[in-house]
């Protein structure tokens, strides 16, 4: 992982099984309908106490505040991991890339929101593991509008984008 750990498939379920254990209330599996809003209804809790029942996706709390939101809820302690990632990574250059010295090391993909790194090796574009689109890692346009103003080796006409302080919402449609 982009952090230094070794996640085998073993660790990453029980990571995942130990995240189910802390949902709130009945611990029922449940999928969010809106990408875009961590505040989510659970029709179980809600059916047993009697009375609606939220909680955020993000901390697994019973939701404080208003909603919809999409960066968190007013819980203490409720705050995006991978938000908090891509705004204080470390910057990188790309070596065979010219003028590209003071990139972020760690960008989320432009088209679904998976986090990547850059190998630093070979031209500036990635291909993203979860989406398959090729995006610019300097400027984060899609490779084919990058491409109508620079070229694979030359830094980006735009300059390098800023930290992402958003994480894009994959619509599959």
């Amino acid at each position: 992982m982009s952090c230094g750990h070794a996640v085998t498939p073993q660790s990453l379920t029980g990571w995942c099984r130990s995240l189910l254990d802390q949902c709130p209330a009945c611990k029922t599996f449940v999928e969010r309908q809106e990408l875009s809003n961590l505040s989510v209804l659970c029709t179980v809790c809600a059916a047993d106490k009697g009375q609606r029942y939220e909680f955020c996706w993000q901390c697994l709390k019973q939701w404080k505040g208003p909603a919809p939101r999409s960066d968190r809820c007013d819980n203490d302690g409720c705050i995006n991991q991978d938000l908090e990632l891509l705004k204080n990574c470390k910057t990188t250059s790309l070596p065979q890339v010219a003028g590209v010295t003071d990139c972020p090391s760690i960008r989320a993909c432009p088209t679904c929101g998976q986090r990547v790194e850059h190998d630093k090796t070979g031209c500036k574009n990635i291909l993203c593991p979860r989406c398959n689109k090729e995006f610019c890692f300097v400027c984060l346009k899609l490779t084919e509008e990058c491409l109508e103003t620079s070229s694979y080796f030359i830094a980006c006409s735009a300059g390098v984008a800023p930290r992402q302080t958003s994480i894009p919402t994959w619509n599959r449609n």
